[in-house]
């Protein structure tokens, strides 16, 4: 594992990461309604992929896949986790933030983590310290939350610690069916203490105002304001950077924001930003915060020094739990673009996602139709630094360094993602196959379509990227050629 990097390759990363944007949610990708000037301007500075994919429909699976180049069905614990769930990531595994490490990075993460956090073998007891964490992962500072916004505990963890902790008021936790705690406000006992109303799920304890889901008693003085987190994770972020210049070497930040996803909350300034309720105004609130990140870099005179990748953990949904009225103001904006599905389903809007990356060597700006997965980062990163990958690190990951920086325009031959259900689907060149599935068609709740069938399913992506036209009878061989491919890459220890 011995590094060869020169110092022209000795750039700062930064992964900027979104929750549950969408392939069209952006300016750049193709809305009218939502203004997005500053992830337009990175794009019109970078490179903007068109065939960039999650691996997962939905947001653990894709984070743990990001930071550990393993497909998700590599863990059967990769599924959405509740608040107080063990860490997922094993303390031996081998991480993206361990190989920046190795290459003598200064390491960070800020936002949202949504991994597990302990060991595992007993309960996680948030009045002291937590003993598995991201620090303990390769990330030299850590400053997230443990889950997401819709889930207790609504706390700051920093290092080990949760933030703020008064000692007289300890926390507890539960993810019961029924509420353990007596003496806490909840969703259907207490509605007089409620800002907003739940449309399914999200009605067990009220915190801030807010159903969530998960019962939580005691650590007032440390739960957050859902209203302050944008500002509060930005700033975090900064502080790094601006701490990091004291260092003689390079960071490493993945800046895991918490927009979109539900509860949307945004500060008072995106209040009424966008014509689109809640949802239009917290993009329109994570755009700024790109801003400001992309100001900062420019102020301190390492923007042509630093790479960044912005992208999102899966695809969109409008509602996902909230009465926040995102169909009704929704209008003729498409979040997915003219991808089928969102968040949760098989088809591409489940997991084809935004994917922006500008670079100092960057070979080309414009557009990149290059299939890349965000699997792929981990080793594409251990090749831009010169570091060499042992047969058990990021099994699944390919070098896709240079598709990153616009010399490579074709990418990966293919890759396969999961929607929530675990079902899985190949994309190889212009073919996407979605394998049968038992199963809804309709999220009716969510109002997505889910790609689920007992038939299988065969598009062209190059004459029906909306994946409307199922063509698997006519092109038998094709379909029969990939399931077992899929079958293939599922009894596969490793991949590359």
């Amino acid at each position: 594992m011995g590094v060869k990097m020169d110092k022209t390759n000795r750039r700062n990363v930064i992964i900027v990461y979104a929750d549950d944007l969408g392939f069209g949610d952006l300016g750049c990708y193709g809305s009218h309604r939502i203004n997005t000037p500053n992830l337009d301007r990175l794009c019109e500075e970078g490179l903007k992929f068109t065939n960039a994919y999650a691996t997962s429909a939905v947001c653990t699976p894709s984070r743990y896949s990001i930071l550990t180049g393993r497909y998700p069905f590599r863990n059967n614990r990769a599924h959405i986790l509740p608040g107080n769930a063990g860490c997922i990531i094993e303390r031996e595994l081998d991480t993206m933030p361990r190989l920046f490490q190795r290459a003598g990075y200064h390491t960070g993460i800020v936002g949202k983590w949504h991994l597990g956090l302990g060991d595992g073998n007993s309960p996680i007891d948030w009045n002291r310290e937590i003993n598995l964490t991201p620090i303990d992962l390769g990330f030299d500072e850590s400053f997230i939350f443990p889950a997401t916004a819709d889930r207790v505990p609504c706390v700051y963890v920093e290092g080990r610690s949760v933030m703020n902790l008064d000692p007289e008021d300890p926390i507890e936790v539960s993810y019961e069916d029924e509420c353990p705690f007596d003496d806490i406000p909840t969703y259907h006992k207490n509605p007089e203490l409620l800002k907003m109303y739940s449309s399914h799920g999200h009605d067990m304890s009220i915190v801030g105002g807010i159903g969530r889901i998960g019962y939580m008693r005691g650590g007032k003085k440390a739960v957050w304001k859902d209203e302050e987190l944008a500002e509060t994770f930005l700033n975090r972020a900064v502080r790094f950077i601006e701490e990091s210049q004291g260092r003689n070497q390079p960071f490493f930040l993945y800046y895991a924001l918490h927009q979109p996803h539900v509860p949307r909350v945004p500060s008072a300034r995106f209040r009424g930003a966008t014509a689109l309720g809640p949802r239009g105004d917290v993009i329109a609130e994570l755009d700024w915060c790109v801003g400001e990140l992309i100001n900062k870099l420019k102020g301190l005179d390492i923007w042509e020094n630093t790479m960044i990748i912005f992208s999102s953990d899966n695809g969109p949904v409008l509602d996902d739990g909230y009465v926040d009225r995102a169909f009704e103001l929704n209008g003729t904006h498409r979040a997915a673009g003219p991808l089928r599905g969102g968040k949760y389903s098989k088809f591409d809007g489940g997991t084809r996602i935004p994917f922006l990356v500008t670079c100092p060597n960057l070979v080309r700006k414009g557009v990149s139709h290059a299939l890349v997965s965000q699997v792929d980062l981990f080793a594409s990163f251990a090749h831009m630094l010169g570091v060499q990958l042992t047969p058990d690190s990021a099994v699944d990951s390919q070098d896709m360094y240079a598709a990153l920086i616009g010399e490579d325009p074709a990418g990966r031959q293919e890759l396969m993602v999961e929607d929530v259900s675990c079902g899985k689907m190949l994309r190889r060149g212009n073919w996407t196959y979605l394998s049968p599935s038992e199963g809804l068609p309709y999220m009716g709740n969510v109002r997505i379509e889910t790609g689920l069938s007992e038939d299988p399913q065969l598009y062209n992506m190059d004459y029906d990227i909306g994946q409307q036209t199922n063509v698997a009878w006519d092109y038998e061989e094709v379909v029969k050629d990939m399931e077992e491919r899929l079958q293939a890459i599922i009894r596969s220890r490793r991949t590359r």
